[in-house]
C-alpha cells in the first residue's frame, strides 16, 4: 500500500483545481492507486513487532510509545501509564505462550471482552501473531448477546475484565467450546486463570506464524441494526484495505509535511476497540504508522471529549456524530476555552449534517472528513480535506483503491441524482482485487451470495451520487419509508431538528396510520438546557412540550418541503443506540407498530 504526497508538487498544481482553498487532487490520487499486498502478511508484524525490534536497543526514553492509558484528574493522582511498542510486543509474545500452552491452535476463535486499555492491544496482537482469529466482543454485551456469539463462533478462550467477568460467567455453561477464562485487571481470580500472573511466567520471543495476507484474522459480529448478528470474517489483508481510507479521512496521517520528519501525531477515539470503527479505524491503523493512541475505558462525555484531547495533545480523532452533536450543545464555542491541536476529525456510523460539519469547521477550526464503510468492507468511501474540497452533508467519494458506485436491483449504475445501493466491486479501477473485502459470513454461506450480484457487494445502504461524483446518503434501505406517497429519509429531518437549539439528537421513524399509510413521527433528545428547564408538574410540562413541539414542527417546515414536518413528536430521555454508536430506528419503528395494534385492539 502505498501514498505519497511528495513527487512532482508543481505538477500536482497545474494538473488541479483550486476549489475553496483546497487543492483538488481527487482524480489523481484515485487513479494513479495501485495496491501492494504480499502473499505472507500479518497484522501484528506491521502493527507492533516491526517497530519493537527497531526499537529494542534504544534506552526506554527514546522508544517509541504504542498506548497511553488516559486518568482523569481526580481518578488515581498519577501520571497517565504508557505502553512502548517494545513492552507490548513482550507482553503479546508471553501471552502468545499462554494461549498456546491452554490448547489455542491455528485458525481457533479467542473472544477478547475488553474496554479500551493495554490488555486489548497485547490481546490482539497475540492472537494474530500465532495465526488464531481474535473475536471482539463489547463490554456493554449482555449475557444473551455474549452467548449468542459465543456459541456461534465456538471460541474456545475468552479473555475478559472486571466489566465482562460476571456475563461470561453467567453464559458460560451453555458455551461448551469455550474452555479457558482467563481474567484480566480487578476481575483476578474469578476466570481460570489470571492474566498478569500467567503472563509474568512467561519469557522469550514467540515465533510468529506466517499467515498469508488471505488468512482470516478476525471474526467481527454485525451490530444487528437488521436481523440477527451475522459473523464478518476478515483476512490480515482487510487491514491495507483499511489505510487509505484511513489516511485520507485524517489528512494524511503520519505524514506531518516535512520530508523524512516523524510524525507528531496523537490519536484518540471514543469508538470501542470491541467494533470495526475503534478496531480497523483507530488502533490498529494508528499502531501500524507507529504513533501512540490514547486508551480510555470510561463514559464519554463532551467535558471528558476536550478535557482528553487537551491533556494528551491528541491531533487526529474519530468521533461519531452522536458524540459530536452532544459536544456541539456543550460548547458552543469550545476554543475559548480549550487549545486544542486537532489536524484532523473523521466521522462516521450516520450522517454527519451540515450543522455538525460548520461547528467542526467554524468552532473547532477542522474540516470533518466523513467517512462510509461497513465491518465487511470498511472504509471505502469519505472525504479528504486536504487534498479535496468537503461538501457539507456529503459522505464523499470513493477512496483511492476502491471502485464504488450506486447501484439498481438488476446491478446497474443508477444515474446521477437517482437513488439506488452503494456497492464496492471485487475489482478496483485497473481490474486488481480490492484487499478491503471480507472472506465471507461465517458459517452463512447463503448470507454471503445474498450479499452480492456479481462482483459488486451491496451495502443495503442508499445514497445518491452526483455529477462530481460526491455521495449523499438517504440512509439504510429498511430506514426509508413513505409517507402519504412521499419517499422520507430520516437523515435529512433529523439533522434539520438537531439545527434547533432544544435538540440534542433526535431519530424520525414512520408511525403506521390508516389514511397516510404512515406519518413522520421524530423521537428527540432534548439538549441539556431544556432538560433543565422543563417543568416537573406535569400540566406545565405539557404545555411546554405543546409549545416546544409546535416550534419544532414549524422550525423544520420552514427549512424542508412540506410532507417532510414530524406530524408527531415525543420526547425522549435517550435514543435506542447499538454498541457502535449507531441509532437503532428499528427498534423505535417496531415499537410505532406494536403501539397501533395494540391501540387498534382497545374496544
Amino acid at each position: 500500500m502505498k501514498l505519497s504526497q511528495n513527487g512532482d508538487k508543481a505538477g500536482q498544481r497545474r494538473a488541479s483545481r483550486q476549489t475553496g482553498g483546497v487543492v483538488d487532487l481527487y482524480a489523481q490520487l484515485h487513479a494513479g492507486y495501485r495496491w501492494q499486498v504480499d502473499e505472507v502478511f500479518n497484522m501484528a508484524w506491521v502493527c507492533c513487532r516491526r517497530w519493537a525490534d527497531a526499537d529494542r536497543l534504544l534506552p526506554a526514553s527514546q522508544q517509541r510509545v504504542a498506548i497511553r492509558s488516559h486518568q482523569p484528574a481526580g481518578e488515581g493522582g498519577m501520571a497517565s501509564p504508557e505502553l512502548t511498542f517494545v513492552a507490548l510486543q513482550e507482553a503479546a509474545d508471553a501471552l502468545s505462550r499462554v494461549l498456546q500452552s491452554q490448547g489455542v491452535q491455528r485458525g481457533d476463535r479467542v473472544a477478547i471482552v475488553l474496554p479500551q486499555r493495554c490488555e486489548s492491544a497485547v490481546a490482539y496482537m497475540a492472537v494474530f501473531q500465532m495465526g488464531a482469529v481474535a473475536m471482539p466482543l463489547s463490554m456493554l454485551f449482555g449475557p444473551e448477546a455474549l452467548e449468542y456469539r459465543l456459541q456461534d463462533s465456538q471460541a474456545v478462550l475468552a479473555i475478559c475484565d472486571e466489566h465482562s467477568i460476571e456475563a461470561i460467567e453467567s453464559v458460560r455453561a451453555q458455551c461448551p467450546e469455550l474452555r479457558v477464562v482467563l481474567a484480566a485487571g480487578r476481575a483476578a481470580g474469578r476466570g481460570d486463570l489470571d492474566y498478569a500472573s500467567a503472563l509474568a511466567a512467561q519469557r522469550g520471543r514467540f515465533k510468529a506464524v506466517k499467515t498469508k495476507a488471505e488468512e482470516a484474522a478476525l471474526l467481527i459480529y454485525t451490530s444487528g441494526t437488521t436481523g440477527p448478528p451475522k459473523g464478518a470474517l476478515l483476512p490480515h489483508r482487510a487491514l491495507i484495505g483499511n489505510l487509505p481510507g484511513f489516511v485520507c479521512s485524517q489528512n494524511w496521517f503520519g505524514f506531518d509535511g516535512q520530508a523524512n520528519a516523524q510524525s507528531q501525531a496523537v490519536f484518540w477515539s471514543p469508538a470501542d476497540w470491541a467494533w470495526t470503527g475503534g478496531l480497523m479505524d483507530a488502533l490498529l491503523p494508528t499502531l501500524y504508522f507507529g504513533r501512540p493512541i490514547v486508551a480510555y475505558s470510561g463514559r464519554f462525555s463532551p467535558e471528558l471529549a476536550f478535557e482528553l484531547m487537551l491533556a494528551q495533545g491528541v491531533t487526529h480523532t474519530f468521533l461519531f456524530p452522536t458524540a459530536l452533536k452532544a459536544m456541539m450543545k456543550a460548547y458552543p464555542r469550545p476554543r475559548a476555552q480549550f487549545d486544542l491541536k486537532l489536524q484532523a476529525i473523521m466521522s462516521a456510523g450516520e450522517a454527519v449534517g451540515d450543522a455538525v460539519f460548520a461547528y467542526c469547521r467554524d468552532e473547532l477550526g477542522v474540516v470533518v472528513n466523513e467517512m462510509f464503510g461497513q465491518t465487511e468492507i470498511n472504509y471505502v468511501v469519505g472525504n479528504c480535506s486536504r487534498f479535496w474540497p468537503a461538501r457539507p452533508g456529503s459522505m464523499g467519494k470513493p477512496y483511492p483503491g476502491h471502485r464504488v458506485a450506486v447501484i439498481n436491483d438488476a446491478g446497474q449504475a443508477c444515474a446521477v441524482g437517482e437513488p439506488g445501493d452503494v456497492a464496492v466491486n471485487r475489482l478496483d479501477v485497473h481490474g486488481d482485487p480490492d484487499p478491503i473485502f471480507f472472506l465471507g459470513y461465517w458459517r452463512r454461506d447463503d448470507a454471503t451470495r445474498g450479499k452480492f450480484t456479481g462482483d459488486w457487494c451491496r451495502t443495503g445502504d442508499l445514497a445518491r451520487q452526483d455529477a462530481d461524483g460526491y455521495l449523499w446518503y438517504d440512509g439504510r434501505a429498511d430506514d426509508v419509508f413513505k409517507a402519504a406517497g412521499y419517499r422520507i429519509g430520516p437523515g435529512e429531518i433529523e439533522n434539520c431538528l438537531v439545527k434547533h437549539p432544544a435538540v440534542a439528537n433526535a431519530a424520525v421513524v414512520p408511525k403506521p396510520d390508516a389514511d397516510r399509510g404512515a406519518v413522520v413521527k421524530a423521537y428527540v433528545v432534548l439538549a441539556p438546557d431544556y432538560q433543565v428547564t422543563r417543568p416537573v408538574d406535569a400540566h406545565l410540562r405539557q404545555s411546554f412540550d405543546e409549545h416546544l413541539i409546535a416550534e419544532l414542527q414549524a422550525h423544520v417546515r420552514a427549512l424542508l418541503a412540506p410532507y417532510e414536518y414530524p406530524k408527531e413528536v415525543e420526547f425522549i430521555e435517550a435514543l435506542p443506540m447499538t454498541t457502535t454508536g449507531k441509532v437503532q430506528r428499528r427498534v423505535l419503528r417496531l415499537q410505532e407498530e406494536a403501539r397501533c395494534r395494540a391501540a387498534s385492539a382497545t374496544p
